[in-house]
């Protein structure tokens, strides 16, 4: 499999390239260069099996020859031995709902599915290839924690994590900045976690800064993040059918970055039988408002009780924009061109059409999140997390709904005191966290003191 730019401005690179890459060194991000289809009777075939042997035939055609399916699997057991369910996406019926749960990982938040496995792909191939790689990201809340827990330790890496400073829970800054060992360096933005997102862009696009420090990237702007995210549709879609490809199922996402909801958009492409894609968004409703109307317009960010979610400028975004355009680079260069001059990029009616053909999508606000919470739990004495009621509540009462559950409720439980009066209980990962001693950076929203902190750390190393 080979993989190409969405702003067309590089040659076709490989599967361990890409990962390592993270963004296009043009500023675009990576796509395979085509999606294989899943037919009917392999995806009856897939239907039985554990999540680790589906990962592996779903991640098995996007990353080629480069890794041998051996070493694969173990890299995949390993990322998954972690996790406290056996089943480690687990599909609960919950009052009437379904919900998919991925918040049995080591920091209690779904982007845990796809971290444990990148930090393991990160160390194999920096073994097998040489060469070092320091990571920087920016989150708004549950990557930097996920991506920590993926690579601390790990040899050959080091990982820069920017979070907006006050603009996440307790819990999810204190489960990075917790975290001591010699490769991990905290950093808390003064401003919104666009502007952590805008800093790590302007890293990554002065190329000669990215190639003297050799840097990598975790956020969902990585190739590998959205492959392994798009293994629990069809883990869930399973369960569900019961492998049966004349049903369908929809899927209500929480999402923020566009990322979580894209790889199910994908999934659909490859031939799993999705209904609809809702997407569920908090106040911050950037991409509601550019499937209902075809205009992307950027906003203020908004702070709400789903941290995870206030964002304006959602980077997968430019993936979907360039597979709406049928891989036509130069039209996405000059909606991005747009959007960078304006703020505002807007696609034109036949687009707009297919759009919402694609997806739902529903805004939802702080009432009625709490809302959600609370009738959720006087019907069943379950909890959800503040992102996941707005993806309950944005799901509605579709008969085949599945709901993405991406956090433990606990890591939110000042939202959750103020729905049903109490906290949720913490898992095991979670208990003492707050304890720990913790370490953390705070810089201006500046590109130059960005470089300039990583440059004293990496050369004072």
């Amino acid at each position: 499999m080979q993989y190409v730019s969405t702003r067309g401005g590089i040659a076709p690179v490989g599967f361990a390239e890409a990962v390592l890459m993270g963004l296009a060194t043009d500023g675009g991000l990576l796509v395979p260069k085509h999606l294989p289809r899943i037919a009917p009777a392999t995806l009856r075939a897939w239907s039985g099996l554990r999540f680790q042997d589906l990962a592996l035939e779903v991640m098995g055609p996007f990353v080629g020859d480069e890794i041998p399916p051996e070493d694969l699997r173990g890299l995949i057991e390993r990322a998954y031995a972690c996790f406290s369910h056996p089943q480690v996406t687990p599909l609960v019926e919950v009052a009437g709902l379904r919900v998919l749960e991925l918040f049995h990982g080591p920091t209690a938040a779904f982007k845990d599915v796809a971290l444990q496995l990148l930090g393991n792909l990160f160390e194999y191939l920096l073994a097998r290839d040489g060469g070092e790689l320091n990571i920087c990201g920016a989150t708004s809340g549950d990557t930097g924690s996920a991506a920590i827990y993926g690579v601390r330790g790990k040899e050959h890496i080091s990982i820069f994590m920017l979070h907006p400073r006050g603009r996440i829970s307790p819990i999810q800054e204190r489960q990075m900045t917790s975290v001591l060992d010699a490769n991990v360096h905290n950093i808390a933005v003064r401003g919104s976690f666009d502007d952590a997102q805008r800093l790590v862009k302007a890293l990554f696009n002065d190329l000669p800064f990215k190639s003297e420090f050799s840097l990598g990237a975790v956020n969902s702007i990585n190739w590998a993040r959205i492959l392994a995210q798009m293994v629990y549709y069809f883990y869930a879609w399973a369960k569900l059918s019961k492998g049966d490809p004349a049903r369908r199922v929809s899927f209500a996402v929480p999402t923020g970055n566009f990322g979580d909801v894209f790889a199910g958009y994908l999934a659909r492409r490859m031939g799993l039988p999705i209904d609809r894609l809702v997407i569920a968004t908090n106040r911050n409703d950037i991409l509601v408002r550019f499937v209902h109307t075809g205009v992307y317009q950027v906003g203020e960010v908004h702070q709400t009780l789903s941290p995870a979610m206030d964002i304006q400028i959602a980077s997968n975004f430019e993936r979907y924009l360039y597979l709406l355009y049928d891989g036509d680079a130069d039209a996405v260069r000059g909606l991005l061109e747009d959007l960078q001059r304006s703020g505002r990029l807007q696609v034109d009616a036949t687009r707009h059409a297919c759009v919402k053909v694609d997806f739902d999508a529903v805004s939802v606000s702080d009432p009625e999140t709490l809302e959600q919470i609370q009738a959720t739990y006087a019907a069943s004495g379950y909890i959800l997390c503040p992102h996941t009621a707005v993806g309950v509540k944005a799901g509605g009462s579709r008969g085949n709904l599945v709901c993405l559950a991406t956090a433990h409720p606990a890591k939110f439980n000042e939202a959750i005191r103020l729905a049903i009066g109490h906290d949720a209980p913490l898992p095991l990962s979670l208990q003492g966290l707050m304890d720990q001693p913790a370490r953390c950076v705070e810089l201006d929203a500046s590109a130059d003191a960005l470089k300039a902190l990583i440059r004293s750390t990496l050369n004072a190393a």
